[in-house]
This record gives C-alpha cells, sequence and structure tokens, in this order.
C-alpha cells in the first residue's frame, strides 16, 4: 500500500471491520450487520460504510433539509417524489464526503490489487432492518460499479432513494417520519457469485425453530430475491444439520453481472445450484450466528466462482428475522409458493394466498 492511502480520515467512513460501523443508527442495519459478521471472523467481502453524518452534510450544506420538511408535509408520496427528485440529484456532493469516498476507494482498489475494482454500492438506511420495521425491497443495490466518479454517482442515489415514493409510503405505513430516516450506503467488493440466495434460521412457513430453510438459485441473488425464478430449496435440521428435504427448483435464468439477466442452459434447469456440503456449511454459519444474536436470522449469500472448497461461501447480509417473529399469530399463505415470494410479499403488504 502507497504511503499516500496508509491512512484515510474517518469523518464520514469505516472501514467494516472497525467496530463503530457496528452502530446501526449511524451505518445503518445492513452496515451494522456486515461489520458484526467481520467482527465474528466470519466470510464477508471487504469494503467500507458511508455513515449517515455524509447524508446529513449532503443535504445541510446544499439547502436541502427545509425543502424535505415542506415537500414531505403533502400527502401523495408521489407527488413529494417528484418534487425532491430533481432537486437532490442537481446538489453537489460536499467537498469532504467527496475527498474522503475517493480515498476509501481507492485504499479498497490497492488492498486488492485491482486499479479499478468492481465494487457493490449497497444502500444501508439507518431504519432499516430494525426488529420494527424493516426497509427489505424498498432501497436498491447496485453492483458492477467501478471507478470513483461511478462510485460517487451510485453514492448520490442511494442518498435520492430516501425519497422515493415507494419509500415514502413504506415509513409512513410503518410508523415513521419519512424526513427521519436517514441512509447510510455499504460499498463492498463485488462477489462473482456462481450461486446466491436466502437462508432462514427458522421455518419462515411454520415458525419451527428447529430447522433452517435455503433458497438459492445460479449466478446473482437478484433473481430469487425478485421471484424471477423458483429456487432449489433445502429443509435442515437445526440440531443435527442434516438435509432433511429438498425442492428443485426451475432456474431458468440467472444474473452473471448487474445488467440484464442471460438463459440458463436447459441442463442445469433441476440442477442443484449447491451441493449438499455448501448446503451443510451454510446451515452451520447460520447456527452460529443466530447463537450469537440470539435470535432466529435473515442471511444473503453467495457462492464465490473460481475459490477452492471451504473458502467459496460469503455473508452478503445479516438482519433478525421479522417476519414471522413479528406476527405471533399462524400467517395465511399458499404453502405452495417460495419461501422468498412469501418474505417479499409480506414485507410489501402482498402476501400469497393472503
Amino acid at each position: 500500500m502507497s504511503a499516500a492511502h496508509s491512512a484515510v480520515p474517518a469523518a464520514f467512513t469505516r472501514g467494516l471491520d472497525d467496530p463503530a460501523c457496528r452502530d446501526p443508527r449511524e451505518f445503518g442495519g445492513k452496515a451494522a450487520g456486515l461489520a458484526g459478521l467481520c467482527a465474528a471472523g466470519l466470510p464477508v467481502a471487504p469494503g467500507f460504510a458511508i455513515g449517515a453524518a455524509a447524508y446529513r452534510a449532503f443535504l445541510d450544506e446544499s439547502g436541502l433539509r427545509a425543502a424535505v420538511v415542506a415537500a414531505l408535509e403533502g400527502g401523495d408520496p408521489a407527488a413529494a417524489a417528484d418534487q425532491l427528485g430533481a432537486q437532490l440529484a442537481a446538489a453537489p456532493t460536499p467537498a469532504a464526503v467527496d475527498a474522503e469516498i475517493r480515498q476509501r476507494y481507492q485504499r479498497l482498489c490497492e488492498q486488492s490489487g485491482v486499479a479499478d475494482l468492481d465494487v457493490a454500492v449497497r444502500s444501508s438506511a439507518t431504519a432499516e432492518d430494525s426488529a420494527t420495521a424493516s426497509f427489505a425491497g424498498e432501497f436498491q443495490t447496485w453492483v458492477d460499479v467501478v471507478g470513483a466518479e461511478d462510485v460517487l454517482a451510485h453514492v448520490r442515489r442511494c442518498w435520492s432513494s430516501v425519497f422515493a415514493a415507494q419509500a415514502i409510503g413504506y415509513a409512513r405505513n410503518s410508523g415513521l417520519d419519512p424526513a427521519a430516516v436517514e441512509m447510510a450506503v455499504v460499498v463492498q467488493r463485488t462477489v462473482r457469485a456462481r450461486a446466491a440466495g436466502v437462508m432462514f434460521t427458522i421455518s419462515p412457513v411454520t415458525g419451527d425453530r428447529s430447522r433452517i430453510v435455503i433458497e438459492a438459485s445460479w449466478g446473482l441473488g437478484l433473481a430469487v430475491v425478485g421471484g424471477e425464478v423458483t429456487p432449489d430449496r433445502w429443509v435442515i435440521d437445526k440440531v443435527g444439520l442434516g438435509i432433511v428435504e429438498f425442492t428443485p427448483g426451475d432456474k431458468r435464468i440467472e444474473y452473471r453481472r448487474g445488467g440484464a439477466a442471460v438463459g440458463v442452459d436447459p441442463a442445469r434447469w433441476a440442477q442443484p445450484c449447491l451441493t449438499d456440503a455448501q448446503v451443510i456449511s451454510l446451515a452451520r454459519l447460520g447456527k452460529q450466528i443466530e447463537r450469537q444474536q440470539g435470535c432466529p436470522q435473515d442471511l444473503e449469500f453467495a457462492v464465490e466462482q473460481d475459490q477452492p472448497a471451504g473458502r467459496e461461501l460469503v455473508l452478503l447480509q445479516r438482519r433478525p428475522e421479522t417476519v414471522w417473529s413479528s406476527r405471533p399469530h399462524r400467517p395465511r399463505f399458499d404453502a405452495s409458493h417460495p419461501v422468498t415470494r412469501w418474505i417479499s410479499g409480506a414485507v410489501t403488504g402482498n402476501r400469497a394466498g393472503g
């Protein structure tokens, strides 16, 4: 590492391995979850977080805070989003924030040995993934972002997404003041995923805490969480760590990069995208994290291509499971639907079969 980038100021950013990054009030649920995984020595792609202080500086130095409050006084989220969109796009990034993000990205490039590293830029709202409100699905992640200019542009997109119509409406429906939601951002090395998916350390259909449920498909996890494929599904006994059920999916598309999906060879449509050994290793990680956190977990993971067995599993996100835990009564659902579709429907208020 060059001397010019041996240290990075920490007014607005922190490495995911920095204990300060574990504060969800400043760095949001996504960053705090990843930082906790780092602290436990679990496999996480390297990166850094941009705290809500940078977002506050953006609103304050641009003079937009009063405009935000005024726009949100109306009752129509779409009108507020339209009113704020152009103003947010035109506002400059504070110079100190700009410089610190550039230095942090350069340091990540140097650590990875790549001049212009491909990264994922991920929203991490300070109200996200809390016990009372999960913004999963309301804010976006972009992958294959290359170069400091593109990173900065996508950080601004994360900030602007706070005032998207859907996010404003969701915040209000959750009893939150949209103006009080602040946005942190996670920047990580892009994981080239051979397969990816989600894992719940509780059955989200029955609430059975003795089960771990994994759903996965080929490529990046976009096709799984977006409901574009029927993923493979495994149910694992949490105590004995044995696979008790496997349901093959129908995986006809995959996202190899952040652009459009591509077709999957028909021979792989029903072929399991994870080996039994990978399933058990993931379940073991899930069990360990649940024990550390003291409650059922909702995890996202990837199987990184071109990595040897035992080093290919990467954890992308950790948060408390909220759908079942916040609904003590038996939910109305169609048990034939994939778990991820039911989870997504519950978050958006459009549950399958309910």
